[in-house]
C-alpha cells in the first residue's frame, strides 16, 4: 500500500523521531551515574571521544542514506546488501529485540518513578507495576493503529515536552555554576591525580553506550520521509541536538556539587542536583519531566520495533506474514508481535535482580551488531569504490569515516563484555527460527558456507551462555 503525501515525515518529524529515540531515562540519570566513575575533567574527554565516535556513525547513516537512497528499508538493509542475507536478517532480529527491551526499561522505569509518591508501584516490578505496564503496552498499541503519521506527531510533542525541563534544568545550573566546586572535581575529587583521569575514562565507556542508542531513527522511517536526502540530515542534527544536551546536563553539575556526593543522589540524580539548587519543588518538577520523557521514549521505541520488523518482512528478510499492514498503513502484524514479546519480557522483570540495569545493558547489546555492520558497509562501499564511480572525490574521505565507525562500534561491542555477549548469543541463536521460515517461504538455501560458519558461532556461543546462566557462573 503506497503512502500519501499527507502521510510523509517532514524533516521536523525526522529530527524529533531521533532526538525522541535517545532522549529518555538515561539522561536522567547521567549526573550520578557519570559522577560515579570520573571527575569534570574526565567527563569532558569521555564526551569528546563517545562523541566522535557517534558522530562517525551517524555520518555512516547519512553517508549511505546519499550513497544509496534505494536502500529504504532500514537499517538492516545495509547490513543485507553489503554482507549477505543471514547478517542482514541477524541485524533486523537484534535491533527488534534491543527495541522491544527498551521498551521493557521504559516501563519499569516509569512505575519505579511513580513509586516514590505511590508505594505500590514498588521498584517496578510489582503485581500493580505489572498491571500498569500492560495497559499501557496496549493502550499505545492501539494508538499506533491509528496510524504511524498520527503516532509521529504525538512522539514529536512528546520530544518538545520532555526537552523543556532539561533545558530548565540547564539554564538554572549554569547561572549557579561554582568554578571553584568544579576545579575541586577537576581530577575526580581528593586523593585523585591527573594519572588517574585515563583510568577514569575507560569506566564511563560502557555509561555512554545507551544514551546515544536511538541515533538510527531516521534511517528506520525513510520510507516515510517526504525527501529522501532528508533522512541523513535529520540523523546529523539529531545526534548533534543530544549530544549537546547530554553534555549541557552533565558538565556543569560539576560545578555545583562535589563529585562524592552528586555520585550518591538516587535516580534520577538529575531531580537531586536540581533540589540542591531549588529546593524540594525542583525534584518533583523533574520527576514530572521523567515521567514525560519514558513515556515519549516508550512511544519511539514501539514505532521502531514494529517498522523494523514490517520492512524487514516487505525485503523479504522476515516471513511475510510481519508485512500486513491496516487501512492506515500502520503495521498490524508486526506490531503485535512485538508487543507480545514485550509483555513476555515484562513478566520476567520481577525474577530479575536488577531488572532496569539489566534491560539497559541488553538494549546496548542487541543493538551493537546492527550498528558495526552499518559501519562496516560504509567502510566497504568506499573501500571497493562501489557508487563513487562519477564523484571519486569524496571516497577518502567517507574510507576514514567508515572505518572509524566500524572501530568505534567494535569497541562499544568489546567494553559490554563477554556475558552480555554470550546473552545475546542466545536471542540471537533462538530467533534463528523466523529465518528458517522465510527461507522455506523463498525455497532458498538456508545457509551459503560463510554464513553457516556464522550461525555455528553464534549457537556455540549461546550454548556456552545457557551452561553459564545453568550453573551460576553468569552473573549481572
Amino acid at each position: 500500500m503506497s503512502l500519501s503525501t499527507d502521510q510523509k515525515l517532514s524533516l521536523r518529524a525526522l529530527v524529533a523521531l531521533v532526538m525522541g529515540s535517545m532522549i529518555g531515562s538515561g539522561i536522567f540519570a547521567l549526573p550520578s551515574a557519570l559522577a560515579q566513575q570520573t571527575g569534570s575533567l574526565g567527563a569532558i574527554i569521555a564526551w569528546c571521544i563517545a562523541g566522535c565516535g557517534m558522530l562517525t556513525l551517524a555520518l555512516a547513516f547519512q553517508n549511505l542514506s546519499r550513497r544509496r537512497p534505494d536502500l529504504d528499508t532500514g537499517i538492516f538493509a545495509y547490513a543485507q546488501e553489503g554482507f549477505g542475507d543471514y547478517l542482514g536478517f541477524s541485524s533486523a532480529l537484534g535491533y527488534w529485540i534491543g527495541c522491544c527491551i527498551a521498551d521493557v526499561a521504559c516501563i519499569i522505569l516509569i512505575k519505579a518513578t511513580l513509586g516514590v509518591f505511590f508505594p505500590m508501584f514498588g521498584d517496578g516490578t510489582t503485581p500493580v507495576a505489572l498491571v500498569a505496564g500492560t495497559a499501557l503496552i496496549w493502550g499505545v498499541h492501539f494508538l499506533i493503529l491509528r496510524g504511524i503519521k498520527e503516532a509521529a506527531i504525538l512522539n514529536t510533542i512528546a520530544t518538545v515536552a520532555k526537552i523543556v525541563p532539561i533545558c530548565v534544568f540547564i539554564v538554572v545550573i549554569l547561572f549557579h555554576f561554582d568554578s571553584k566546586i568544579f576545579m575541586e572535581n577537576l581530577w575526580g575529587g581528593v586523593g585523585y591525580t591527573p594519572s588517574s583521569v585515563l583510568g577514569q575514562v575507560r569506566n564511563t565507556m560502557l555509561v555512554t553506550v545507551f544514551v546515544f542508542v536511538g541515533i538510527e531513527g531516521a534511517s528506520v522511517y525513510s520510507r516515510y520521509a517526504k525527501r529522501r536526502e532528508d533522512v541523513g540530515i535529520a540523523t546529523v542534527l539529531g545526534f548533534l541536538g543530544v549530544l549537546g544536551l547530554l553534555v549541557l546536563v552533565t558538565v556543569p553539575a560539576y560545578g555545583v556539587m562535589l563529585r562524592a556526593e552528586m555520585a550518591g543522589l538516587p535516580t534520577p540524580s538529575m531531580a537531586g542536583v536540581f533540589q540542591v539548587i531549588v529546593g524540594h519543588w525542583g525534584a518533583v518538577f523533574i520527576a514530572t519531566g521523567l515521567v514525560v520523557s519514558i513515556l515519549g521514549n516508550y512511544l519511539s521505541w514501539s514505532l521502531l520495533a514494529a517498522e523494523v520488523m514490517f520492512s524487514a518482512a516487505k525485503a523479504n528478510a522476515m516471513p511475510a506474514f510481519l508485512a500486513k499492514e491496516n487501512k492506515n498503513n500502520a503495521p498490524i502484524t508486526a506490531l503485535l508481535v512485538s508487543n507480545i514479546i514485550i509483555q513476555f519480557f515484562l513478566l520476567l522483570t520481577p525474577f530479575a535482580d536488577s531488572a532496569f540495569k539489566l534491560a539497559l545493558k541488553m538494549t546496548s547489546a542487541m543493538t551493537l551488531i546492527p550498528y558495526l555492520l552499518v559501519g562496516g558497509y560504509a567502510f566497504k562501499l568506499a573501500f571497493t569504490g562501489e557508487t563513487y564511480e562519477t564523484t571519486p572525490a569524496p571516497r577518502r574521505g567517507d574510507l576514514v569515516k567508515g572505518f572509524l565507525a566500524t572501530l568505534y562500534a567494535f569497541g562499544m561491542l568489546a567494553a559490554g563484555g563477554l556475558r552480555f555477549i554470550m546473552l545475546s548469543a542466545i536471542l540471537y541463536f533462538i530467533g534463528t527460527v523466523l529465518y528458517i521460515m522465510v527461507r522455506r517461504e523463498q525455497k532458498k538455501t538456508l545457509f551459503t558456507p560463510v554464513e553457516l560458519m556464522v550461525f555455528l558461532a553464534v549457537g556455540a556461543m549461546a550454548c556456552f551462555g545457557v551452561w553459564s546462566l545453568a550453573s551460576g557462573n553468569l552473573v549481572f
